[in-house]
């Protein structure tokens, strides 16, 4: 409680020395994030980006747990089930504007990737300029698993990883590392757990290249490099059900485990994830990126796998989800397209001047 005997709000600010520091503060909900902790941070980012004092950001997480679990999920299946979908596409419009804002951000901007940090948590971290894993990071883009795609940029920084590595991870949700991490060009820097408390004074007194180079060390061999010749000889099909009869023939134990993982994920999400990945490797700026999954993000909440797929993982925990269309060889490349279709008059706009969806003007 904050000494007014109010809750705390659930982004601290803070100037520190030379730096503005963020942290995500929902540590019950593993730092959850919701609409009203993306305007904090928006806000705080506004006040800084022309103050004289503040040189550098800094964003953590507050708990032991991890930075951030991703977005508010449970608010989005309550819209889409019971509302008209225009809060989790007022969230999505001001989130992945917030994210295109980071990537932008004149200022160094240091995301200290410790523990958990999925979804929305790797929006709010790996467009940074200094993204910083520890031994404990375990990153994931999982929404395939609850009927949804990859966003928050997502896609873009999941396209340009190695060969076809980016694909496996969107596809699969697979967690990975610090050393995957930095292979995968989501994070820059590995430092120890046990100095990032040594590392966030240096930041209040010293540049950042400075208190940096105090404390950075190679990082942890990651798992991927090593599983780099399936990955890229399955996921360069052009089709999820051909990559997943390329990883069941390929006789690597984990290319089989890795097709057993994609079985049991929304085929309909499964084929649109594919779609997105390939879209956003040919698109040059995040932003236009961001606004491709802008369409395929309000799109899906018309769909029924994001509510099942939520109410199975998540609400009901029974890890049951009844998929519709429940085969992939039943999602046909018309229901695939229909997620990329404008949402005129109400696209996100990033990449070219356009109109505010309603309810966020």
């Amino acid at each position: 409680m904050s000494p007014a005997g109010q809750p705390e709000p659930s982004v601290l600010v803070a100037v520190d020395g030379r730096t503005g520091r963020l942290t995500l503060n929902r540590p019950r909900a593993l730092n959850a994030l919701d609409h009203t902790m993306v305007g904090l941070i928006d806000e705080a980012l506004t006040a800084w980006e022309h103050d004289p004092a503040v040189h550098a950001v800094v964003l953590t997480g507050a708990g032991e747990r991890g930075l951030c679990a991703g977005g508010d999920i449970r608010a989005v299946h309550d819209d889409a089930r019971d509302g008209d979908g225009t809060a989790a596409a007022a969230f999505w419009y001001d989130e992945y504007h917030l994210n295109a804002r980071i990537a932008r951000y004149p200022k160094p901007y240091v995301a200290v990737m410790d523990g958990i940090v999925m979804g929305g948590g790797v929006g709010v971290s790996a467009h940074g300029g200094v993204r910083i894993v520890t031994e404990r990071s375990r990153i994931a883009m999982p929404e395939t698993s609850i009927g949804f795609v990859p966003d928050v940029g997502g896609t873009y920084l999941l396209s340009r990883a190695p060969g076809e590595l980016g694909t496996h991870l969107a596809l699969t949700g697979a967690h990975f590392g610090a050393g995957d991490a930095v292979l995968c060009g989501l994070a820059d820097h590995h430092v120890p757990s046990a100095a990032l408390g040594a590392l966030l004074d240096d930041l209040t007194a010293l540049p950042v290249a400075d208190a940096l180079a105090r404390h950075v060390q190679p990082p942890p061999e990651g798992e991927l490099t090593a599983r780099r010749e399936w990955i890229d000889t399955c996921y360069r099909a052009d089709t999820v059900e051909e990559i997943v009869s390329r990883l069941l023939a390929h006789g690597d134990p984990a290319a089989k485990e890795a097709a057993e993982t994609l079985l049991s994920k929304s085929p309909t999400a499964l084929k649109v994830t594919l779609a997105a990945m390939r879209r956003a490797r040919r698109l040059a700026t995040l932003e236009e990126v961001l606004d491709q999954e802008y369409r395929v993000s309000c799109h899906a909440l018309a769909a029924p796998d994001l509510v099942e797929g939520v109410r199975a993982q998540i609400i009901d925990k029974d890890r049951n989800p009844h998929w519709s269309p429940a085969r992939l060889d039943d999602v046909t490349d018309a229901d695939v397209e229909r997620y990329f279709a404008p949402l005129a008059p109400r696209e996100l706009g990033l990449s070219r001047p356009g109109p505010t969806p309603e309810g966020t003007a």
